[in-house]
C-alpha cells in the first residue's frame, strides 16, 4: 500500500509497476467527477454518492474515506481476488485508508501488507507539482496543500518512506522495495 500527498508521485509509481506486469494495481472508487482524459474502470471506478453508500452498506470496501470533499475507497474484490492467485497488489491510498487496511482482520491481507509513504522533497516542489497539472483551480490547490501538510505528519506510521527525487530514481527505489519484500523469509512461511 502506497500513501503520500497529492503530487508526491505515488500513483505514477503504482501504475508503472502494474504496466510492467510486476503487480496488480487496485483501481480505487471515487465520487469525484472525472478529470479530462480519465476513464472509468482504468483511472478510477467513478461512482455516484448513492452507489458508493450502497457499497459501504453491503460491506464491499476494504477501506474508504472522505478526502477533498469526495469519497474514495478500495473494493475488497480488487485486492483479495488477486492475492488468492498469488499476485502482488499495489494500492494507492490516503493515510485514513491506510489505517483501516492496517486494522483489517483478514489474514491474507495482514500477511501481504507492506506500507510505503512517498514524501515530496519539499513543500515548494509539492506546490510546483500540483500547479503543474493544470487541472485544478487555485482554491482546490490550496485545499490539497493544506491536506498534504497534514498527511505528511503521518509518515512515521509507515514501515518505509521514500523521499521523492526523480521519477526514475523513485521507481528504482520502489521496485527494489518490492523485490526485497518478495525475498523476505517471514513472508514465505
Amino acid at each position: 500500500m502506497v500513501s503520500g500527498p497529492s503530487g508526491s508521485g505515488k500513483t505514477t509509481l503504482c501504475r508503472r509497476l502494474a504496466d510492467e506486469k510486476e503487480a496488480h494495481y487496485s483501481i480505487s472508487c471515487t465520487t469525484r467527477l472525472p478529470r479530462d482524459g480519465e476513464v472509468d474502470g482504468k483511472d478510477y471506478h467513478f461512482l455516484s454518492r448513492k452507489d458508493f453508500q450502497s457499497r459501504i452498506n453491503a460491506g464491499e470496501f476494504l477501506e474508504y474515506a472522505k478526502v477533498h470533499e469526495n469519497y474514495y475507497g478500495t473494493l475488497k474484490s480488487e485486492v483479495v481476488d488477486q492475492l488468492a492467485i498469488g499476485t502482488d497488489v499495489v494500492m494507492d491510498i490516503d493515510v485514513q485508508g491506510a489505517n483501516l487496511v492496517r486494522s483489517c482482520s483478514d489474514t491474507q491481507i495482514k500477511t501481504a501488507l507492506v506500507d510505503l509513504f512517498v514524501m515530496p522533497p519539499s513543500e515548494e516542489e509539492l506546490r510546483i507539482r500540483l500547479t503543474g497539472r493544470g487541472t485544478d483551480a487555485e482554491e482546490v490547490i490550496a485545499l490539497r496543500m493544506r491536506n498534504a501538510l497534514e498527511e505528511m505528519e503521518h509518515w512515521p506510521e509507515y514501515s518505509y518512506r521514500l523521499i521523492s527525487a526523480t521519477r526514475k530514481e523513485d521507481y528504482l527505489n520502489f521496485k527494489s522495495l518490492i523485490l526485497a519484500e518478495r525475498l523476505r523469509v517471514s513472508r514465505l512461511q
